[in-house]
Parts: structure tokens; C-alpha cells; sequence
């Protein structure tokens, strides 16, 4: 590999021109045991992450936002875990090949479940955040209102303007 100075689609084959007449891969062979106990393993994450998705999307239908709040730690760890799992498993999938057909299956079937309950949740936190921000807009928009239907004030020419504060020098709220 040295010799050849192999890279991702480069060598020293292509460069020097050679003409290559035989070639020998080595594969490492995956260990079944150790793949069955990370698929295992994943399985658990999926299901911990489906349950969490669960109750955090009851919890976004009913705005019980303390509740989404409490899960939010949890919700990291468990999206960093089955971040490392999904990770190791593009790493390795020739060792995933090595799994039963039934346990295949499950994994699949699970991965579709979370896949749905992520979709959903991405649905109901965008709604949930499309309202805050109605409101939050709407509250600014009373605050201005109000603001301006109550403040006094000298214009850029130094007199005094009650309606027209729409280039102030100073604007005196009496609200205050």
C-alpha cells in the first residue's frame, strides 16, 4: 500500500501509468457475537429514543413546555448515543450482514417507528414555535401601540409634536 501510495482514488498506478495484472483483497472478517451485542445495544437506544419521543410529543400537543424542558438533557444523551451507533454501523456494514434475518427485521422496523416519531416531533416544534412567535410579535406590536398612543414628542425642529413621532429627536413615554 506504501509502494503504490494509495489514497482515496489516487495511486502511484495512475500517475506512473501501470499496468495492473493481478490484484488480492483482504477483508477482515466481522466478529457475529460483537456486532449481535451492538445491534443489542442500538436496539435499546432506539427504543429509550422512541418512548422519550413519546412523551416529548404528548407533551408538545398538551404545551406542558416544563415537561419538554425536563426531557431536553435526556433527549441529548440519547441522540449522542445513537449518533455513535449509527456511526459505527456505516462504519461496518459488511458486520451487519451477519445478523439473523429476524433480527434485521427488528432493527429495521424500529428505525421506521423512530424515524416516524422524529418526523412528527419536527412537525410539533415547528408549530410550537411558529405560535411563540406569534404571540411574542403580537406583544411587541400592543407594546408599540400602546407606546405610541401615549408618548409626547419634540420633533427634529424642537416643537413640540403629539401625533407625529415618527422622527423624533426625543420622545418622552408617560406611561413611565
Amino acid at each position: 500500500a506504501e509502494e503504490l501510495e494509495l489514497g482515496y482514488r489516487t495511486s502511484n498506478v495512475l500517475k506512473n501509468e501501470y499496468v495492473v495484472l493481478e490484484g488480492v483483497i483482504a477483508l477482515k472478517k466481522g466478529n457475529k457475537e460483537e456486532i449481535k451485542a451492538k445491534a443489542a445495544d442500538y436496539l435499546d437506544i432506539v427504543r429509550s429514543f422512541s418512548e422519550l419521543l413519546r412523551e416529548e410529543n404528548d407533551a408538545l400537543e398538551k404545551f406542558e413546555t416544563d415537561k419538554v424542558a425536563a426531557l431536553y438533557e435526556q433527549k441529548v444523551k440519547l441522540v449522542t448515543a445513537y449518533r455513535s451507533f449509527v456511526a459505527f454501523f456505516i462504519k461496518n456494514q459488511e458486520g451487519l450482514k451477519l445478523l439473523d434475518q429476524e433480527d434485521k427485521l427488528t432493527l429495521r422496523e424500529e428505525a421506521l417507528k423512530l424515524d416516524e416519531l422524529q418526523h412528527e416531533n419536527s412537525k410539533l416544534l415547528q408549530t410550537r414555535m411558529k405560535v411563540s412567535q406569534t404571540i411574542m410579535d403580537s406583544i411587541v406590536n400592543l407594546a408599540k401601540n400602546r407606546t405610541k398612543a401615549c408618548s409626547t414628542s419634540y420633533g427634529s425642529q424642537g416643537k413640540y409634536s403629539p401625533l407625529d413621532n415618527s422622527k423624533n429627536a426625543i420622545a418622552i413615554n408617560r406611561t413611565l
